[in-house]
This record gives structure tokens, C-alpha cells and sequence, in this order.
């Protein structure tokens, strides 16, 4: 296990690095398939059909190993094989060169086993992501996600022709797919939180491009008859060129020579990228439109959070059933790279002076945070369940830990206190130790004050009274508006 102060390197980086070195999005499937394996490999008198399988993967290993961005062994062709399956994954996963990031096409579901499944995959088989059946939602999803480095891939979208009906519904128009991959957005971040896309319609590539501008997509399914190369990758490469792997035909990997076919397709895909970035080179920049004396110190953060709307105002009821003037929602920051680089840091000063060994999310909102900050400052995370199960392990809290650790609560909002607390409540439950309290927002009306009371020393990057006289002063309130939020 990592040191709290020493991390993997991430899927991320491992990524990136590999497609600068090949120059390419490319990516194998390594599928132990009895009906795809040549001919050349079946019906030999000195070997077992798991031999010929072990054999094939390994001359598919060989051949692409200069050509690919990643490799992804289907979990389902290992285990249809019985136990010795089950090892010849581990073979295979041993044979992929240490500096090729591995994605197991796993499409693990069971919201009951993802803790030990979470654990197998990242520390014992050493994969750098997986993908998930995530239609357990986040609570399926938080397991994987606390394992420092790591990545997942959820899937929104499969090319199954019956999947439309569950898929598109309830219509076309605002189809369940692309709410899953809204929702998903907000379960971590883009470094570790990508999006699978099975399909041949470029325009459904483009839906989900569009809302997730900058999350990694794996393209599953884009090799039928008629499917246009071009208009898939125009529709699924974000601006850079970038951020979309797309599969090696599964049948090219059964010829003698496929080398020559991949540096081809590898060619192509280039081409595209070139274009699109020549298509797009511009970037969504926010700058601010306020010159001022005396600028608050996160003047730029607070006008970019009123100006997509994560700052509102009016008459909302709160969780508690209170309602205030004012409704701030943090859950759109993480699609905003600029923005969330910016939250990061901010919480980021406030640790870097505290002590402590593992860093813990409150869920939900606060988790991607919590994630993006583990990522950052290279300590590992935890969180403590918000409702724990009645069946399984009935773990209070995910993640690896040592009791007698002190760990560093984060969470999104300080209202009440009651959410921090109770976290803080069920972390120290389990014989490890909570000083601190780090939020981004503090509603004020002396909750700091009641959690020192109960121990804790609450920190926070910025008060509501900060914000309401930034907004006043930028003139993004009116006197009628700023004088509501004074008096409340």
C-alpha cells in the first residue's frame, strides 16, 4: 500500500504519457475468445484450448505493444473459462508492459460486492481502471473511487438495439443515457471518472460530448458495416484533439499480421485529430469583467460561481426545512475544469497547514472535492458511508485505514454542522481521529462555534457574508437584494 505521502502514478498520467509516446488513441481488447482464436492456434495435439488462448494473447501483446494507448481484457471471456481462466487473466495482466496503462472491462453492477471487487482489481491485480454498470449510482461507484490513482469507466450507452428502450426513454429528446452521464459527472472527477460509449450514431458520441466536454470517452462498438470512421471521431474528440480511445477491430486481431492494418487506422485517427484541432482551436476562458478597490483574494472565484449559476438567489427551503435567501450548488464545479482548479487550491492552502494522515469526504457533494484533493496532495481517502448497509461487510466507512489515524474531514457547506458532524461521528467510531473541519462555504450564525464546542476546529475558504459583499461591490447585487442578505 502507498504511504500518505507518496502516491501511484495516476490513470490519467500513465494515459496521457502513453498516447505522447505512440501517437495514439488506439486501444486492444484482450478477449480469450474460443471463436475468435485462428486458426493457426486450434486443433494442435501438444497444447490445451487454454494454451492456444495464452499463446494468441501473448502474439497480440507483441504485435501492438508500439502501437496502442492502453489494453482491455474483458473480465467475462476469464471467468467463462472457470478458474484457470481466472489465472490466465493474471498471465495476461503480468504480461502487458509495466508502462501500458490496463482498463478491465469489467461492467461490474453489484452495489454489495464493489469494496472487495474495488480491492482485487487495484491492489492485487494492479489494474489502472475498470468499467461500471453504474445503474446503482454512486453508492456502486464511491469504492473504486477511493483508491488513489485509479480510474472508472461508467457506461451510459450500448449499441444493443433492444438497450434503446430503456436507454431512450422516457424520449429522444432527454434520454435516460444522457441523465446518467449528467449524474455521473458529479459521482468524481474528470481524472477519474470517465464515460463508455457503445454505439455507431455519431450524433449520440456528440450528446454526450456535449454535456461531458471534458471527460475521457471509451468508444465501444464503432466497427459495423457503413459506420463512418470520421464522423465518429468528429462527433467524440473534444477540442484538443483528444479525450476519446477507440477500439482495434476485435477480427484484426485474429489475422497473421495485423500490425500493418493498426498503423493505418492509427494513421486515420491522427488525421481527424488534426483536424479538430484546427476546427476548435479556441478554449471557453472566463475573465472577469470587474476592476475594484480592495478586491477580496477569491473576487474571480466568486463571480465565476454566480456567473454559471452555482450561486442563486431568492426563497429556497434547505434540507433542514429553513429556507433562505440565497441556494448555493457546488455540484456543477467539477464540469468546469477552470473553476474546480480553483476550489482545489483554495481548500489546498488550508491543509497544506494542517496535520493529519488521510483525507475524508462527506457524502455526496463533497466527495469529487475530496477525490480531486487526495489527487492533488497525494494522501489517500476515505468517506464514511451515509447509510450503512445491512448486508455484506456493513462497512462504516470505505477506504483503507489505520486505526489511531488522524484524518481530515472536508465536506461542501457548513449550515447546520449536523452532516460534518455525524461524518466525524461514524470516522471516529472506527478508532481513528478527527481534528479538523475543512468546507468551502461557511453559512456563518455561529456553527463554527458549535463545532469547536463538540471538539472540532472548523476552517472554511469563504463565509457567506464574504460572497454577499463581493457580489454587492461587483455589482452583481442590487441594494434591495444586498440588504435581504444582511438582515438574514
Amino acid at each position: 500500500m502507498n504511504s500518505s505521502n507518496s502516491l501511484e502514478t495516476r490513470f490519467t498520467e500513465r494515459l496521457q504519457t502513453r498516447i505522447a509516446q505512440t501517437q495514439s488513441l488506439l486501444f486492444v481488447g484482450l478477449d480469450p475468445n474460443p471463436e475468435m482464436l485462428p486458426t493457426r492456434y486450434q486443433n494442435r495435439e501438444s497444447s490445451s484450448l487454454l494454451d492456444d488462448l495464452r499463446e494468441w494473447l501473448q502474439f497480440v501483446i507483441t504485435e501492438t505493444a508500439d502501437l496502442v494507448c492502453a489494453y482491455k481484457p474483458t473480465l467475462g471471456f476469464y471467468i467463462a473459462l472457470g478458474a484457470p481462466g481466472i489465472e490466465l487473466l493474471q498471465e495476461t495482466i503480468a504480461a502487458i508492459p509495466a508502462h501500458i496503462p490496463i482498463i478491465l472491462d469489467a461492467k461490474h453492477s453489484d452495489l454489495n460486492t464493489s469494496t472487495p471487487f474495488a480491492q482485487r482489481l487495484f491492489q492485487q491485480w494492479q489494474v489502472d481502471a475498470v468499467t461500471l454498470s453504474a445503474y446503482a449510482g454512486q453508492d456502486h461507484v464511491a469504492p473504486f473511487l477511493v483508491h488513489p490513482g485509479k480510474a472508472v469507466f461508467v457506461l451510459c450507452c450500448t449499441s444493443n438495439p433492444s438497450a434503446g428502450k430503456l436507454q431512450d426513454y422516457p424520449q429522444s429528446e432527454s434520454p435516460f443515457y444522457l441523465q446518467l452521464v449528467k449524474e455521473a459527472k458529479t459521482w468524481g472527477t474528470p481524472e477519474q471518472l470517465g464515460l463508455e460509449v457503445g454505439t455507431t450514431d455519431p450524433e449520440i458520441l456528440r450528446r454526450v460530448r456535449a454535456i461531458a466536454p471534458e471527460r475521457l470517452i471509451l468508444a465501444r462498438s464503432v466497427w459495423q458495416e457503413g459506420v463512418n470512421l470520421g464522423e465518429i471521431l468528429s462527433a467524440g474528440l473534444n477540442a484538443n484533439g483528444e479525450g476519446l480511445l477507440i477500439p482495434v477491430p476485435q477480427d484484426w486481431l485474429s489475422q497473421e499480421h495485423p500490425k500493418s492494418m493498426i498503423q493505418a487506422l492509427r494513421e486515420e485517427v491522427n488525421q481527424a485529430r488534426a483536424e479538430r484541432v484546427q476546427e476548435g482551436s479556441n478554449c471557453n476562458l472566463w475573465l472577469s469583467d470587474v476592476c475594484t478597490l480592495n478586491p477580496h483574494p477569491h473576487l474571480g472565484l466568486i463571480l465565476q460561481l454566480y456567473d454559471i449559476g452555482c450561486i442563486l438567489f431568492g426563497d429556497f427551503v434547505q434540507a433542514s426545512g429553513a429556507t433562505f435567501p440565497y441556494y448555493v450548488d457546488l455540484r456543477k464545479i467539477i464540469s468546469n475544469p477552470q473553476i474546480f482548479h480553483q476550489i482545489l487550491t483554495a481548500y489546498a492552502e488550508i491543509l497544506k497547514g494542517l496535520n493529519f494522515d488521510r483525507i475524508a469526504g462527506i457524502p455526496y457533494g463533497s466527495l469529487p472535492t475530496a477525490t480531486g484533493l487526495a489527487l492533488r496532495l497525494n494522501y489517500p481517502m476515505i468517506f464514511p458511508r451515509k447509510e450503512v448497509k445491512a448486508h455484506g461487510t456493513r462497512r462504516v466507512i470505505e477506504g483503507n485505514f489505520q486505526p489511531g489515524e488522524t484524518i481530515v474531514v472536508v465536506d461542501d457547506i457548513l449550515i447546520s454542522g449536523n452532516s460534518a458532524m455525524e461524518g466525524a461521528a461514524k470516522i471516529k467510531s472506527v478508532g481513528l481521529n478527527v481534528q479538523d473541519i475543512v468546507v468551502f462555504l461557511d453559512h456563518e450564525q455561529g456553527v463554527k462555534d458549535r463545532l469547536r464546542e463538540q471538539g472540532y476546529q472548523a476552517h472554511s475558504v469563504l463565509t457567506i457574508s464574504e460572497i454577499t459583499e463581493t457580489l454587492y461591490q461587483a455589482g452583481r447585487l442590487n441594494e434591495a437584494q444586498y440588504g435581504l442578505l444582511v438582515e438574514s
